[in-house]
């Protein structure tokens, strides 16, 4: 089993927010896995269900983004799932909007979500389907950018980037994180920092 995490805010008022790509890609992921309703449970909504014929347990903590790893930390002990098997999806300052990018282990690139999972889950092991927000005009305005809704302007570009994401965990639980680091960091110009573009093989 596998467990796919979106990080994000619970409450209707975050919903289309930027730093909910993470719960807008496993509102997705749920529809292809058909599971119709996420169960309270952990802290969490979680449904169970099988995507491309791989069990998945679809997570979003609802402990607000910076509580996130305690939920995560006990989903993972109940269903003995270790971090090597946590895919989680988050919104990314670091890369500009419309990107997808996958990583596997490294820091916590500023963003507090993470941070929360890797201080308990024991590090940072899990591999990250990394969703490009960019950043915002003035770096003081980080928090008030994060919890903005899309501009309308955004949203059919939105639509594209979490039907990218949702390949791009098919892909992961597939062939495995290094295919899809290889079909997904690829695109764009140039590397954003702490991304690791693999070569083709």
């Amino acid at each position: 089993m596998k467990i796919i995490a979106g990080l994000g805010n619970p409450g209707d008022q975050y919903r289309m927010t930027r730093h909910n790509m993470g719960f807008l890609v496993l509102d997705a992921l749920a529809d292809d896995a058909e599971i119709t309703s996420l169960k309270k449970k952990f802290e969490a909504l979680i449904g169970d269900g099988r995507l491309g014929g791989h069990r998945v347990l679809l997570v979003k903590p609802q402990t607000f983004m910076n509580l996130s790893g305690r939920s995560l930390r006990q989903v993972a002990d109940f269903y003995q799932v270790p971090p090597e098997e946590l895919i989680v999806v988050h919104d990314d300052l670091d890369l500009p909007f419309g990107t997808v990018r996958i990583k596997v282990g490294g820091g916590d690139g500023g963003h507090k979500g993470v941070r929360s999972a890797m201080d308990h889950l024991g590090g940072g092991a899990f591999t990250r389907v990394r969703l490009g927000i960019g950043k915002p005009p003035f770096k003081d305005d980080t928090e008030r950018y994060v919890l903005q809704s899309f501009p309308k302007a955004d949203l059919e570009a939105l639509a594209e980037v979490v039907r990218n994401a949702c390949e791009a965990v098919r892909e992961i639980l597939d062939a495995g994180a290094p295919s899809a680091m290889n079909r997904f960091n690829a695109r764009g110009r140039k590397p954003a920092p702490d991304e690791d573009i693999p070569a083709e093989s």
